[in-house]
C-alpha cells in the first residue's frame, strides 16, 4: 500500500503538470497575459514549483510558510488567488521592501474580480500586531534621535562615495546564461537570462546578429526585464526561426554577450502543422484534428441569443471514443448555467450565449483535446449595449462580484460602464435582492464613488443578489446582471461545507470533558486592523477573542476621533456577529481611531486594542491618462491598436478603446467590457473610413482622462506577402537562352507586384541539381530571357513574385526544358496579357510583343474571345499593328477568356496563354476620366480614385504606352485625384490616354482625344481665357417717383474685384448732379440715376464692366419716338408727383356693376383734410346737398361712390368730382353718355347673361315651357332663342317673352317635330352666353306626359258637375210658410241632381217639390215648414268628371219665439 502512493502522487504530478502546459499553450492566454506576467510553461516549471489544486486553479509555493505567507499576502477566500500584498505594520523598511520584491515575482495573473483592490486594502492576516503604548515626549524624543543618526548615516554614505566611486560599480556579468533548445514547429518557447551589474544593465536581443524589435511585431516576440531576470518568447515558431540568438547586455562598465540556439523541428510527410499530434498507444492511431466553418469575430446586443459554433473533424474515427471538447472566454473554461448553453454532436460543436450581456465580451476559444494532442479555434465576441430609456444617462455597469461574505456582511465590487452618457458618472446605487423573492432593495442613500461598497445589515443563512445602477445628471441608468448568489454565513462554516466530511464514521462516538464556560463575559478581540479604507467608510476586521463561552457572540464597535478621549458606541442598539463592520458618515478629512468590544448573554467584554489613527481620505487616486495609442491597420474592418500602460498600472482594472470617424466628432466604445494589457484589436470598422483612436483607464477609484488622440487609420486589409507566380512556360529557345513567362501572383497581399526572381536548376534524368539564383535584380515584367545556357541541356525554372512586404514562395517548378534551336518561321506566342478598364459592355486587352519573331518581323496580331463554357471566336477580322485592343459588345455578368496570336509575312503563330477569367462588369464607384478647363483655359484630364491604398499611384499613358515626353504633359496627383495637363494643346496630342492605379483591383480608365473634341476644348480654353462677363439682365429702364428715370443692368458672375464705367454716347460720365450710380455687389445690380430727361440726353447709355481679364457690357439706345416716350412718361410723372401734394384722386372715377346688377361710380382720394370740399357735378350742374340725387352719394375709408340703382337712359350724362383746399385742386370726369353708357350697358349685360340658370322645362295643360332665370332684365338686352341650332320662328304656337327676370319660351299644344336641342344665347356685352337643353328622350317623354295630364285635368275641371250659385248657405223661415229655392248647375254631361237633408237623400211627394229644368235650374218646394224640416240640406250635382254638393242650414222657428224676440 505504501509503494503505490509515489505511484499516485507521480501520476497526479504529471496530470497537474499537462493541465498547467494547457494553461501555458493556450493561444488566448498567451496573447492575453500582460507584460508582467508572460511566461512559457517551461520557464514557469524551472523557475517555481507547481501544485495543482481543483480544476484549473493554480497555487504557486514557495519557500516561506504558509502561515508567514499569509501574512504577508492578500488572498481571496473563495479563489485561493493571491491579490494584494500588505506591509506589516512592525516590521522594518527594509525587511518589508524584501518581502515586497519576493511576492511581486509570484503574482500570477490576478483575478478579474480583484484586481480593483490591489495594493490597496488588506485582507485577513494571520499575524499578531504587538501595541506598546508611549508617552508624548518619549515618541518625540525617539524620533529626533533617529533623525540625528539617519542624517549622520547619509553624511558618512556620502563621504565613502566621494573618496571610491567604483566601489559598488562592475560590468555586466551572466549568472544564468540562456539555454540553446530544440521544439516543434507551431509551439511556444521562452529564452531565460540573469544578468548582474551597476549600474543595471540595459539588455538587447538579436537574431543572427539583426535586432529583435519585440514593439514593433507583439504578436510574435515578447520580452520581459524583471529584478535583472530577461526573458525572450517566440510565440508559434515555424521553420524560419532556427537561428543562433544572441542576449547582450550593456552599462558603463563595460558590455557582455551570451549566444543561444534555437532549433525548430518538423513532423515528416506533413506541411507546417499548427499543433504537433502525438501517437495514442491506448488506440493504436495518431488523432488528427481538423477545425471547420469556424466561428468569426461576431457582435451582439444586450438581451439577444447568440450561438458560436465550429464543425470538427477527428482523423481516424475510432468507434465509441469522443474528444473532450472546452470552451473558453478570456482563458477561462465556461461551465454550461443558465447564461452559457454548450452542445457536442459528435461533429459540431456549439455554443449557445443566452440572454447576451456585456460580461459575456471576450475571447472565445473552442478547444478540443484528443489523445494525440489539441486543437485551437479563437475568436472575439462583442456585446453592444442596449439602446437606453432615456437619452443622455449612463449604460448599466457590469461584471457585479460578491467578496468576503460573513453573517451579516458582504463586500460588493464592479466595474464601471464604457459610456458614462452625456455627463460623467456621479456614482453607484447597490440594489439587494434575497434569493427566492423579487424585491430589489437599495442598499445605500448617497450614490458611492468607488466601484466597491461594503452591504451590511444581512440575514444570516440566507442567500442574496446584487446589481448596481449607474448615475449621472441625466438619470439612472438600467441595472447591471445581478451577481451569483452569496450566502450570508460564517466563513469557517462555508470552508467546512465546502470541505465536507473528513473522515467516514466507524460507529464510535468519543466524549471529552470541557470545562464549563457557560456564563463566561467573553475577551477582548484581536488582531483589530483596518481592511479598507476611503473617504466615506471604513471596514474594520479583527477576530473572536479566545475566550467566548457556548453562547452567541456578537460585538460592539466604538469610534474616537483624534484629538479627543470620547469613545462613541457606533453600533448600541444591534450588535454584529461577523468579524467585520463597515461604519459609514465618518467626516471626510478627521483622523479616527477604532476598538471592539465582544459580547454575549454573559455581558460586554474589555475593548481590543484601538487601532492607529486613520484619516478618511480615498488611498487611490484616480489613474493617469494612458500613453500614446498608435493604430496598426489589420483587415478591412479591424485596427489594432497599442498604447502605453498608465502611470498606475498596478492598481487598474483594465482599458476602454473608443474611435471615431475623422471629422465626425462622435466618440465610440470598440469594448464594452475593460481589456487588460496594451493592445487591442478593434473590429467593426467600415472599410475605407478613416478613424481617429483614444484610450481610457479605469480603477476603483473611476476613470481617467483619455489619451491624446490617435494618428488618422485607413481601415483597409494590412498588407502581406504575395501569392506564389503559376504557369511558367516556355515561349522562345535558342542553343544558350531561353525565354520563359509566367502568371502574374493571383493574390497581391494588397500591395502591388515589384518585381519577380527566378531560380533554375538543371534535370539529368530523375536527378534534378540545387535551386540557383538567375536574376538578383528584380524583373517587372512576366517574362525573362535566361541566357548563358547549355545547349542540349534540360532546365527547370520557378518565379516569386515580391511587393514592399516580402518575397513569395516560389511557384511551382515548370517542366524540364530543353535548351536548342527554335526552327519555327512564324513568331512565337504573345505573352503579359492584362485587362484593364472592365466594363459591363468592355474591357481592354494589351499584351507584350513574341520573344521570338520567327523569319521575319511581327506585322500584326489576332485577338481571339470565348465565353468561358464556349468557343473561340475572332474578335476582329483584320490584323491590328497595335499590342492593346478595346474588345466591346460584351454581355453584363457574362466571364471571358482571351488570347492572342501574332503573325509575320509567312504566317499566324500560336496562341498565347489564355488571360484569366474576367467578368464583364462595372464595379460600384468605378469612375471614368473627366476632360476639364479651368478658369485659366487650362485643358486637363482628371481622374478620381475612391479605393486608394497604402502605397497606390496613379500611372498615365498615351496609347498604353508609358509617358516619356514632359513637354507635352505634366501629371499633379493629390491624394485620391490625378490629373494630366496638356502644357500646349496640339494634334499632337491626340490619341487614347489611360490612367491605371497601382495597388488596386485594378482600378482604370481611359479617354480618347479626337480632333473634333480638341477643337471644342481649345475654343472652351480661349472662352475660359479671355471670358466676357455674363448679364443676368440686360440693360433696361424704368421711371420711378417724381419722374426720376433709372438705368439698371444685373450681372450674373463676377469677383469681388469687378469694376464698372458708365459711358453716355462714347463718353465717360461720372457722378454729380446729374447722374447717380451705385453698383450693389452682393446682388449684381448696376443702376445709374438721371432725375429728368432733357433733349441734350437722347443718345446711347452704356456699362463697361472690367473684372480681372474678363470683360462685359450693355447698352441701350434711347433715340427718336422711344426717347419722346419715355421723356413724356417722366414729365407726367413728375407733374403727378406735384398733383399728389395735395388732395387728389388715387383711383379716377370709374363705374361698378354688382351682382344684383346696380351700378355705382367710384373714385379714391388720398391726402385728404377735414376742410377739403368734395363737389358732385352731373352734367356741368353741381348736385346739392337738398337734391334727390345727393341721397346717392356715400363716403367710406376714403371712396366716394354714387349709387345710380338700375340703370336706365335717363341717368346718361357726364359725371364730374372735385377735390380743393389750399394745398391744391384737383378733378376727375366720367362720361356715361353714348360710348360710356354702352360701356355701362355691356357691364350690365355681362352680370345679366353669367347670372342666368340652367335651362329647366315646365308642363301645363297648354303646352311646355323653357325657361331661365337671371338676376335683371333690361330692354336692351338681346336674347335669342334656337332650336335644332336655328333661330325659332314665333308664331301663336311658339311664343317667346319675359316676366319679371324670368326669360321663356311656351311650345303649345307640342308634337314630335318639336323634339331636339333647344339653347338661348344672351348677351354679354362682347358675345352670346348660351344656355342648352337637349329635348328628348326621357326629357320629352317626361314633360309631354305631364303636359297630356294637366290638359286631361284642365278639361275635367271646366266640365265636372258643379252648383255654380243660387243657393244660401242660412235660410231662417217661420213656421207654416213654404220655402222655395232655386241653385244654379253647370256640367258637361248634364248633371244628375239630388236633395239631401241631413244626409239623407229626399224624394218629391206633398211636402217636397224638386225640380231639374233646361239642365240648368234645380229647385226645391218644401210647403207649410214645420220646426221638423230645420236642419243642414244640401244640394249634389254628378257627372262623370265628378260631384259636388251646395250646401245650406233650414231654420224654422215659431211666432212665439219671435215675438219674444221682439220682446
Amino acid at each position: 500500500m505504501s509503494g503505490s502512493i509515489p505511484v499516485r502522487q507521480e501520476l497526479r504530478e504529471q496530470r497537474e503538470q499537462r493541465d498547467l502546459e494547457t494553461r501555458f499553450e493556450s493561444s488566448y492566454h498567451q496573447g492575453s497575459l500582460s507584460s508582467v506576467s508572460h511566461k512559457s510553461y517551461a520557464a514557469h516549471v524551472s523557475s517555481k514549483g507547481v501544485k495543482t489544486l481543483k480544476k484549473e486553479k493554480v497555487k504557486k509555493i514557495s519557500t516561506i510558510s504558509k502561515k508567514d505567507k499569509r501574512a504577508y499576502m492578500a488572498v481571496g477566500q473563495e479563489e485561493e488567488e493571491v491579490i494584494g500584498y500588505v506591509v506589516p505594520v512592525f516590521r522594518s523598511s527594509h525587511l518589508a521592501t524584501q518581502d515586497l520584491m519576493e511576492s511581486q515575482e509570484e503574482v500570477k495573473e490576478e483575478g478579474l474580480g480583484y484586481v480593483v483592490m490591489k495594493n490597496l486594502f488588506s485582507r485577513e492576516t494571520d499575524y499578531k500586531i504587538k501595541v506598546e503604548k508611549k508617552s508624548r515626549s518619549t515618541i518625540m524624543r525617539e524620533s529626533a534621535e533617529r533623525m540625528a543618526l539617519g542624517k549622520k548615516m547619509h553624511e558618512n554614505l556620502e563621504f565613502q562615495k566621494k573618496m571610491n566611486p567604483d566601489s559598488l560599480t562592475h560590468p555586466p556579468e551572466f549568472v544564468v546564461k540562456p539555454r540553446g533548445q530544440t521544439v516543434w514547429e507551431g509551439k511556444d518557447v521562452t529564452l531565460h537570462c540573469t544578468v548582474a551589474g551597476w549600474p543595471k544593465p540595459r539588455v538587447a536581443w538579436y537574431k543572427n546578429n539583426v535586432l529583435i524589435d519585440a514593439k514593433a511585431h507583439p504578436e510574435k516576440y515578447t520580452t520581459e526585464s524583471n529584478y535583472n531576470m530577461h526573458s525572450l518568447e517566440i510565440k508559434k515558431c515555424d521553420f524560419t526561426d532556427t537561428a543562433e540568438y544572441r542576449i547582450s547586455a550593456l552599462n558603463v562598465k563595460g558590455e557582455k554577450s551570451a549566444l543561444a540556439s534555437l532549433i525548430i523541428k518538423r513532423f515528416k510527410d506533413e506541411g507546417v502543422s499548427e499543433r504537433p499530434h502525438a501517437y495514442s498507444p491506448e488506440h493504436g492511431v495518431t488523432f488528427r484534428t481538423t477545425i471547420i466553418d469556424r466561428f468569426g469575430v461576431a457582435f451582439g446586443r444586450e438581451g439577444e441569443t447568440m450561438s458560436l459554433g465550429c464543425t470538427v473533424i477527428i482523423y481516424p474515427t475510432v468507434k465509441r471514443y469522443q474528444p473532450e471538447v472546452v470552451w473558453y472566454r478570456n482563458g477561462v473554461a465556461l461551465t454550461p448555467s443558465k447564461w452559457v448553453q454548450m452542445h457536442w454532436s459528435g461533429e459540431r460543436a456549439t455554443l449557445t450565449l443566452v440572454h447576451l450581456n456585456k460580461e459575456d465580451e471576450g475571447l472565445y476559444t473552442l478547444r478540443v483535446n484528443t489523445k494525440s494532442g489539441f486543437d485551437t479555434h479563437s475568436a472575439y465576441v462583442f456585446v453592444r449595449d442596449v439602446d437606453v430609456e432615456v437619452e443622455g444617462v449612463p449604460v448599466a455597469p457590469l461584471d457585479v462580484r460578491c467578496h468576503d461574505a460573513n453573517k451579516d456582511y458582504v463586500v460588493v465590487t464592479w466595474k464601471q460602464p464604457a459610456v458614462e452618457g452625456s455627463s460623467s458618472i456621479l456614482g453607484y446605487f447597490i440594489d439587494r435582492c434575497e434569493v427566492g423573492t423579487h424585491h430589489w432593495a437599495q442598499c445605500n442613500d448617497t450614490p458611492v464613488k468607488y466601484a466597491r461598497f461594503p452591504v451590511t445589515g444581512l440575514v444570516e443563512g440566507r442567500s442574496y443578489v446584487f446589481r448596481v445602477r449607474a448615475l449621472n445628471r441625466s438619470g439612472v441608468s438600467n441595472p447591471s446582471r445581478v451577481s451569483d448568489p452569496v450566502v450570508a454565513m460564517d466563513p469557517s462554516d462555508r470552508a467546512r461545507l465546502r470541505a465536507g466530511p473528513s473522515a467516514p464514521w466507524t460507529g464510535m462516538i468519543k466524549f471529552t470533558e470541557e470545562d464549563p464556560t457557560v456564563g463566561v463575559v467573553p475577551g477582548p478581540p484581536s488582531d483589530l486592523a483596518i481592511a479598507e479604507a476611503t473617504k466615506s467608510y471604513v471596514v474594520l476586521s479583527w477576530r473572536p477573542p479566545v475566550q467566548k463561552g457556548h453562547e452567541g457572540l456578537m460585538y460592539f464597535v466604538e469610534k474616537c476621533m483624534v484629538g479627543t478621549d470620547t469613545w462613541q458606541r457606533v453600533n448600541p442598539g444591534m450588535p454584529v456577529k461577523s468579524p467585520r463592520f463597515a461604519l459609514f458618515d465618518l467626516a471626510e478629512g478627521k483622523s479616527y481611531s477604532f476598538r471592539v468590544r465582544s459580547c454575549n448573554s454573559a455581558g460586554v467584554g474589555e475593548p481590543s486594542q484601538e487601532t492607529e489613527a486613520t484619516t478618511m481620505t480615498d488611498r487611490l487616486d484616480l489613474p493617469s491618462a494612458p500613453g500614446p495609442i498608435v493604430p496598426i491597420r489589420n483587415t478591412a474592418s479591424s485596427v489594432v491598436v497599442t498604447w502605453g500602460a498608465s502611470k498606475e498600472a498596478s492598481s487598474l482594472v483594465r482599458y476602454y478603446i473608443e474611435a471615431s470617424v475623422v471629422g465626425s466628432n462622435v466618440w465610440e466604445p470598440c469594448n464594452n467590457k475593460p481589456v487588460k494589457g496594451s493592445r487591442f484589436e478593434c473590429h467593426g470598422l467600415n472599410e475605407g473610413d478613416k478613424y481617429v483612436f483614444r484610450v481610457k483607464a479605469v480603477n476603483a477609484a473611476g476613470y481617467s482622462t483619455s489619451s491624446a488622440d490617435s494618428e488618422a487609420c485607413l481601415v483597409k486589409a494590412s498588407i502581406a506577402v504575395p501569392s506564389p507566380p503559376s504557369a511558367v512556360t516556355l515561349v522562345e529557345r535558342v542553343r544558350d537562352y531561353m525565354v520563359v513567362t509566367w502568371q502574374a501572383p493571383a493574390e497581391t497581399g494588397g500591395a502591388d507586384i515589384r518585381g519577380y526572381y527566378l531560380d533554375y536548376r538543371t534535370v539529368k534524368g530523375s536527378i534534378k541539381s540545387k535551386w540557383h539564383e538567375i536574376n538578383l535584380k528584380a524583373v517587372t515584367g512576366t517574362s525573362y530571357k535566361v541566357e548563358n545556357l547549355k545547349e542540349n541541356k534540360f532546365y527547370e525554372f520557378q518565379v516569386r513574385a515580391v511587393n514592399q512586404t516580402g518575397i513569395s514562395q516560389g511557384s511551382v517548378p515548370s517542366a524540364a526544358f530543353e535548351c536548342k534551336e527554335w526552327t519555327v518561321a512564324v513568331p512565337g506566342p504573345p505573352h503579359g496579357l492584362r485587362v484593364l478598364e472592365v466594363r459591363k459592355d468592355s474591357m481592354v486587352l494589351l499584351w507584350e510583343p513574341p520573344t521570338f519573331n520567327g523569319c521575319s518581323a511581327v506585322t500584326g496580331y489576332y485577338v481571339d474571345i470565348r465565353e468561358e463554357k464556349g468557343r473561340w471566336r475572332g474578335v476582329q477580322e483584320r490584323s491590328t499593328k497595335e499590342t492593346f485592343m478595346k474588345i466591346t459588345g460584351l454581355k453584363e455578368g457574362v466571364s471571358y477568356l482571351l488570347r492572342v496570336h501574332a503573325k509575320n509575312i509567312v504566317g499566324v503563330g500560336g496562341p498565347s496563354k489564355t488571360s484569366g477569367p474576367v467578368i464583364a462588369q462595372t464595379r460600384p464607384g468605378t469612375n471614368e476620366i473627366v476632360v476639364d478647363v479651368d478658369d485659366d483655359g487650362v485643358i486637363s484630364l482628371i481622374f478620381e480614385c475612391s479605393q486608394m491604398a497604402e502605397g497606390s499611384q496613379f500611372l498615365w499613358s498615351k496609347d498604353y504606352k508609358a509617358l516619356t515626353d514632359s513637354s507635352r504633359l505634366t501629371v499633379q496627383t493629390v491624394g485620391g485625384k490625378s490629373r494630366a495637363i496638356f502644357n500646349e494643346p496640339s494634334l499632337e496630342d491626340l490619341g487614347t490616354y489611360s490612367c491605371f492605379v497601382t495597388n488596386t483591383d485594378g482600378v482604370s480608365a481611359s479617354y480618347t482625344l479626337t480632333e473634333e473634341g480638341l477643337k471644342r476644348l481649345l475654343e472652351i480654353s480661349h472662352e475660359h481665357q479671355y471670358p466676357i462677363i455674363p448679364f443676368k439682365s440686360e440693360m433696361a429702364v424704368e421711371l420711378q417717383e417724381k419722374g426720376r428715370v433709372r438705368f439698371w443692368a444685373q450681372v450674373a458672375k463676377f469677383t469681388s474685384n469687378c469694376q464698372v464705367n458708365y459711358v453716355f454716347n462714347d463718353n465717360i460720365i461720372t457722378q454729380g448732379k446729374k447722374y447717380t450710380m451705385n453698383f450693389d455687389k452682393s446682388t449684381g445690380i448696376i443702376e445709374m440715376f438721371m432725375d429728368s430727361l432733357e433733349v441734350t440726353d437722347e443718345g446711347t447709355f452704356t456699362f463697361n464692366l472690367v473684372d480681372g481679364k474678363g470683360t462685359g457690357r450693355t447698352s441701350l439706345v434711347l433715340i427718336g419716338e422711344e426717347f419722346a416716350e419715355i421723356q413724356k412718361k417722366s414729365e407726367f410723372e413728375r407733374a403727378e408727383w406735384v398733383r399728389r401734394q395735395g388732395p387728389h384722386f388715387v383711383e379716377y372715377l370709374s363705374f361698378e356693376v354688382t351682382p344684383e346688377c346696380n351700378v355705382y361710380l367710384k373714385c379714391k382720394v388720398g391726402n385728404m383734410k377735414a376742410d377739403t370740399e368734395i363737389s358732385w357735378f352731373k352734367d356741368g350742374i353741381e348736385i346739392a346737398e337738398d337734391d334727390e340725387d345727393a341721397q346717392k352719394i356715400g363716403i367710406t375709408a376714403g371712396v366716394l361712390s354714387f349709387n345710380i340703382g338700375k340703370l336706365s337712359k335717363k341717368d346718361a350724362g357726364v359725371y364730374e368730382v372735385t377735390l380743393w383746399d389750399e394745398r391744391g385742386k384737383d378733378k376727375t370726369v366720367l362720361n356715361l353718355t353714348e360710348a360710356g353708357y354702352q360701356a355701362v350697358l355691356n357691364e350690365m349685360f355681362r352680370v345679366i347673361a353669367n347670372s342666368a340658370t340652367e335651362l329647366k322645362v315646365e308642363s301645363t295643360e297648354h303646352g311646355i315651357i323653357l325657361s331661365t332665370s337671371v338676376v335683371h332684365y333690361c330692354d336692351e338686352l338681346r336674347v335669342g332663342w334656337l332650336h335644332k341650332d336655328s333661330k325659332i320662328s314665333y308664331s301663336d304656337r311658339v311664343q317667346c317673352g319675359v316676366t319679371g327676370e324670368k326669360l321663356w319660351l311656351k311650345i303649345k299644344e307640342p308634337a314630335d317635330k318639336d323634339k331636339g336641342k333647344y339653347s338661348i344665347d344672351i348677351f354679354d356685352g362682347k358675345a352670346n352666353v348660351k344656355k342648352v337643353l337637349d329635348l328628348t328622350g326621357k326629357v320629352w317623354e317626361d314633360a309631354f306626359a305631364e303636359f297630356q295630364r294637366l290638359k286631361a285635368a284642365a278639361i275635367a275641371e271646366r266640365n265636372r258637375a258643379r252648383v255654380v250659385g243660387g243657393l244660401p248657405d242660412v235660410v231662417t223661415i217661420q213656421e207654416g210658410k213654404s220655402l222655395n229655392l232655386t241653385g244654379n248647375v253647370w256640367g258637361d254631361p248634364v248633371p244628375e241632381v239630388s236633395w239631401v237633408k241631413n244626409e239623407k237623400q229626399l224624394v218629391s211627394d206633398d211636402h217636397y217639390t224638386l225640380k231639374f229644368e233646361h239642365g240648368k235650374f234645380a229647385s226645391m218646394t218644401i210647403a207649410a215648414v214645420t220646426t221638423t224640416d230645420s236642419g243642414k240640406y244640401a244640394l249634389v250635382v254628378k257627372n262623370k268628371y265628378g260631384t259636388e254638393a251646395g250646401e245650406f242650414t233650414v231654420s224654422v222657428y215659431l211666432p212665439e219665439d219671435d215675438a219674444e224676440k221682439k220682446e
